[in-house]
């Protein structure tokens, strides 16, 4: 199926300096210009750019993805390195974000059982 930048664009519903932006990034190709008409995007194209879009909502950046789409013809391994590194970044912010949920439940909690109103636990937790 044929497809103009703009067709392109709402078919994955972004905006058409979305897929620009990925053409100046080097994540897509942009197709030659014919001398009469507007540029034809394939299937690949449509199917590289939901890629990026799933790869982001994973938590990947686009610097992360272009080494995700430059591996595309090197060895599972390299990919599995490169996933692996992501877990492991993932899985530090969840562990930080769960003592995060700990100290706030906590300082919460001094809260509901303060019996001094002119002072907040809160705010004595957050200063130095």
């Amino acid at each position: 199926m044929a497809r103009t930048i703009g067709k392109l664009a709402r078919e994955l519903g972004i905006n058409v300096e979305t897929v620009r932006f990925y053409e100046r990034r080097g994540l897509i190709e942009q197709p030659p210009k014919p001398l009469s008409g507007y540029r034809v995007y394939p299937e690949e194209t449509l199917n590289r750019i939901r890629f990026i879009k799933r790869a982001q909502e994973l938590g990947f950046t686009l610097d992360e993805i272009s080494g995700l789409l430059h591996l595309n013809d090197n060895p599972c391994s390299q990919v599995q390195e490169l996933a692996l590194g992501k877990l492991d970044s993932l899985q530090q912010k969840i562990a930080d974000l769960r003592r995060l949920e700990v100290a706030l439940k906590s300082v919460l909690k001094q809260c509901e059982n303060n019996p001094d109103k002119s002072r907040c636990p809160v705010i004595d937790a957050l200063q130095p």
